[in-house]
């Protein structure tokens, strides 16, 4: 019942958006009562019956295939990660779904790390809940604050949405939060079983309202490339590039990488953030060390 309550509050989430001009539907003058398109329209569009278009938005997607869900991601425009996302959703309840989730050993192995510190740039090992598994001296040093939460492991969400330093940190700490919660929202329907990201989202939605009323937008997003602004406490600020590599063993975690274009601020502020980094990690001399003068008055 719940895998089939994400269908339908998706599905409906998808066609709320699209009004009927945008679908390339005439104008019907007179005031609608639904906002976006109606059951019928989104049938219309995908070449289905009303009946049937109406028994999947209720959740019976199990059997949908393949061009019915192609025919519903073009009649509702979604993007190709909402398109996956539909396909997820239609994979949780099919057939033999309710199979008990396989236990996956960690990806994150000695040659892992091996690869992780011959980087030359800040890198990160995450899963599909932002759970930081392992890094590099200088992804440490990048997310020092997340690494530094008492709550482990580290875990981007809830910094994002319950550490008051990530407001500092993110440059557009609202674009960050909706790509958490979308990125949270994809990792959800592509693995329902996840017992871990549901007590994660439960902890979120219960901890924030700010999470919880994201949360039900139904957005979704897969975490691949792209850029983000970040304003570390030592090194300034950083328009940085990320890149997603998966994992064998485990399409769903990968590293990822951060990069800057040479010769811009952005660089400079990285090879500041190296040699902090390396401040962090050096121990401490004798003459760091203050003398015990307790014992001589």
């Amino acid at each position: 019942m719940q895998h089939q309550q994400e269908i339908r509050d998706f599905l409906m989430s998808r066609r709320a958006r699209i009004t009927p001009q945008q679908a390339g539907l005439p104008y019907v003058g007179g005031n609608r009562r639904v906002k976006g398109l109606r059951r019928e329209e989104v049938a219309m569009l995908a070449g289905l019956s009303v009946e049937y278009y109406t028994r999947i938005e209720r959740g019976q997607l199990g059997g949908a295939s393949e061009s019915v869900l192609d025919a519903i991601a073009r009649a509702l425009h979604l993007d190709d990660d909402e398109r996956a996302h539909l396909y997820d959703l239609a994979r949780s309840v099919a057939p033999g779904s309710r199979r008990k989730r396989p236990k996956r050993t960690s990806p994150i192995t000695a040659s892992v790390q091996q690869v992780l510190d011959s980087m030359s740039v800040p890198a990160v090992v995450q899963n599909g809940r932002l759970d930081l598994l392992a890094a590099n001296d200088l992804g440490r040093a990048l997310y020092a604050d997340v690494f530094d939460m008492a709550q482990q492991p580290p875990n981007i969400a809830r910094y994002v949405f319950l550490d008051p330093r990530a407001a500092a940190f993110y440059a557009d700490i609202d674009e960050a939060k909706n790509q958490v919660v979308a990125i949270l929202r994809a990792a959800a329907g592509r693995d329902p079983l996840d017992k871990h990201l549901t007590e994660l989202v439960g902890e979120l939605s219960t901890r924030s309202t700010d999470f919880s009323t994201r949360w039900a937008k139904h957005n979704v997003r897969r975490h691949s490339r792209g850029r983000k602004t970040v304003h570390h406490p030592a090194a300034g600020r950083m328009d940085l590039a990320y890149d997603d590599f998966a994992l064998p063993g485990d399409p769903h975690v990968s590293i990822t990488t951060y990069t800057a274009a040479p010769g811009t601020p952005s660089a400079d502020a990285l090879t500041l953030l190296a040699t902090w980094a390396d401040t962090q990690k050096q121990p401490q001399t004798a003459n760091d060390v203050r003398p015990d003068r307790s014992r001589h008055p």
